[in-house]
């Protein structure tokens, strides 16, 4: 784990963005940097495709984690 260090502004809207969103501090950061980081790697997508996107990978592994059990 590091430590990155923000503006005092930042920490205040990710203070008030993770009480909306019931995450922590630290899960709403972590968000907003994925987020970022796919929208950098996918300049094409909106960030509803994004999500869409992210969901059906978490979908497909879940599937995919089922038929390794059985």
């Amino acid at each position: 784990m590091g430590i990155v260090k923000i503006s005092d502004e930042v920490h205040e809207e990710l203070r008030q963005a993770s009480h909306v969103m019931s995450r922590s501090i630290n899960a709403q950061a972590e968000f907003w940097i994925k987020m970022g980081r796919l929208a950098e790697l996918n300049p094409d997508m909106t960030f509803a495709q994004i999500i869409r996107q992210q969901l059906n990978h978490t979908r497909n592994d879940t599937i995919d984690s089922g038929h390794d059990q059985k």
